[in-house]
């Protein structure tokens, strides 16, 4: 992972504030940085999956719009959290990272697809 740096502090949420903030933020976008398997498997209702380990994800990161408020999870929070960490150097201002990624959720979930 050399193409991601350390620098900006991200906002790392439990799920309880997570699923808090997302209700309270108009323009929420829910980003899982997994891949399609582990996506398919078990995801947040709604979220968007554009995957970390795929050599276009900063291309895709780079599309989306910054001036929504996205938040980011995985399966344990490592992944999102450099993500989010990604985001927030590359202008990203409200950026959030499920602490300790789906594994902590206690929402509804979506299957397939």
């Amino acid at each position: 992972m050399g193409i991601f740096s350390i620098g900006s502090k991200v906002n790392n949420l439990d799920a309880d504030l997570f699923a808090e903030k997302i209700n309270q933020h108009e323009n929420a976008v829910i980003l899982d940085v997994r891949t399609h398997e582990e996506y398919r498997s078990e995801r947040i209702p709604n979220s968007v999956l554009i995957d970390i380990y795929k050599p276009d994800f900063l291309e895709n990161i780079e599309k989306l719009d910054r001036s929504k408020s996205y938040f980011v999870y995985c399966r344990s929070g490592n992944r999102s959290y450099m993500a989010a960490n990604e985001m927030m150097r590359m202008g990203f201002v409200s950026v959030f990272n499920l602490q300790n990624g789906i594994i902590s959720w206690e929402g509804d979930v979506e299957r397939g697809q």
